[in-house]
């Protein structure tokens, strides 16, 4: 499926909800009974209905409101919903008191909370039916030449987009005793051939639709030659690019005569960008902080009795590379040797609220690549030393993913770039309620890989993967 395509369906699925929505809030508030009052009351309403088409056509230009771009998680979809039906109310009521429009504050209460899981739902119900096609083999057969880290990457991220319906059948990759010769890794293991015609064969055998290259050198004869025969067999050919910074910079396709040349640009945060990002560490930072004292009092107290010390500063890297005390509860990282207590403490990071004191100071940010010590910074490459270009925050795109201070520095810097690359206030908002939705299910998460590493499901036959892809990374250039 298009993509084009899905955002215009999701959006024309999201203008027929809002009418259905003001329908139900409608009657829930004045009944079925078409009286004088209900009659005024839906003339009245009407002008909102029309408004929130024009505000959600707005919101769905500029807003990642469809799900699925970026990958498919749900934690990101109702993050976003959330924000985005809570801004859309807040112009309707403030448009309703300028325009001295007065209707029944509770219907468009009722308005909004439907809109909100109805959008909801709409989506992860568009989500099952995409698994469900892609589970009946409905989908563009996919095979990757290639192999590596990138080759890898890619596959997942073609499972975590559901609405490109396709499905990666395996991979093929030069073989190393012969620059002519191919061998298919790993899902077809023993299946060789001795140039491009027997590729095509074999890709014509797995019943191919789309071969994407992800090569170091694609321009080959054999592999030019290759390319050449997939598209008279009617095998669709992709190419991804080799240059890792394309990948974590913004980057501008230009055809010159039918020459493509991509420009590459830096990641970093504009004036703007920098003041809305301290206002809202300030007034939300402030709010937080005030709002932590109950639960950190009873922590600190109990740590106090139990190990002497309630607190501990930490040497941590920040702007730039400056050094700055940050401060979190004197907890270890989780261990076999910590108590109960503890490990909990850790486990939903309540370690780090202290750190909200670091934010009002200015050394650190609510939303931003986490602080890492002097010894990893140190080994930093010319490209990882990008995450030092922002200020350091309690929370990150990394963490809402699962990344906590034991996953490499590679990996981590991977998303926050990715970050960079869309800093706005609308996007630490949203990472500040994934994060919410992260610790509320860390738990789930972990007894459910426990689960699947015993009864040995699929689960278990990537997780190595992830760890040779986090080695192999580690000596990226």
């Amino acid at each position: 499926m298009k993509q084009a395509r899905l955002l215009v369906g999701v959006f024309v699925a999201d203008l027929a909800w809002s009418l259905v929505a003001m329908g139900i809030a409608f009657v829930l508030r004045y009944g079925i009974e078409w009286s004088p009052v209900a009659r005024d009351s839906a003339w009245h309403l009407l002008p909102f209905l029309v408004a929130s088409w024009l505000i959600w056509a707005l919101f769905s230009i500029l807003l990642p409101l469809d799900g699925f771009r970026g990958g498919w998680r749900l934690s990101a979809v109702v993050s976003h919903l959330l924000l985005a039906v809570s801004g859309l109310m807040l112009i309707l009521l403030a448009g309703g008191y300028l325009f001295r429009s007065y209707v029944s504050r509770l219907a468009l209460a009722q308005f909004g909370v439907l809109l909100f899981a109805g959008y909801i739902c709409l989506r992860v119900s568009l989500c099952h039916i995409l698994l469900a096609r892609v589970k009946k083999g409905e989908v563009r057969r996919v095979v990757i030449l290639g192999s590596g880290p990138l080759a890898r990457e890619l596959a997942r991220k073609i499972e975590r987009h559901p609405e490109m319906l396709c499905s990666v059948i395996g991979f093929l990759a030069p073989d190393d005793r012969s620059s002519d010769s191919m061998s298919s890794l790993p899902v077809r293991e023993g299946v060789q051939s001795t140039g491009a015609l027997g590729v095509v064969e074999i890709l014509s055998k797995q019943r191919a639709d789309e071969v994407i290259f992800v090569l170091q050198e694609c321009a080959s004869p054999e592999l030019l030659n290759l390319a050449a025969l997939c598209r008279d067999r009617g095998v669709k050919v992709s190419l991804v690019p080799q240059f890792y910074d394309l990948y974590l910079s913004r980057s501008h396709l230009t055809d010159l005569g039918g020459l493509p040349i991509i420009e590459l640009g830096r990641p970093g945060l504009a004036v703007p960008a920098l003041v809305g990002k301290r206002i809202l560490d300030l007034t939300l930072g402030s709010l937080l902080f005030v709002a932590s004292l109950p639960i950190l009092l009873p922590l600190a107290i109990r740590l106090r009795i139990t190990k002497g010390k309630a607190f501990r500063w930490e040497t941590r890297c920040g702007l730039h590379g400056k050094q700055f005390p940050m401060l979190r509860l004197n907890v270890d990282r989780k261990g076999s040797q910590d108590s109960p207590f503890e490990n909990i403490l850790s486990e939903l990071s309540l370690t780090e609220l202290p750190q909200l004191w670091n934010v009002l100071k200015g050394d650190m940010s609510l939303v931003g690549p986490r602080p890492e010590a002097l010894d990893r910074v140190c080994r930093y490459s010319e490209w990882q030393q990008q995450r030092l270009t922002v200020k350091p925050g309690i929370t990150g795109l990394a963490q809402v993913q699962g990344l906590r201070e034991q996953n490499s520095s590679e990996e981590k810097t991977r998303f926050d770039l990715q970050y960079l690359l869309h800093v706005s206030l609308w996007t630490d908002l949203s990472l500040l309620l994934q994060t919410i939705w992260t610790l509320a299910t860390r738990s789930t998460r972990r007894d459910h890989s426990q689960d699947t590493r015993v009864t040995g499901t699929a689960s278990e036959v990537v997780r190595p993967h992830v760890t040779q892809d986090i080695l192999e990374d580690a000596n990226r250039p």
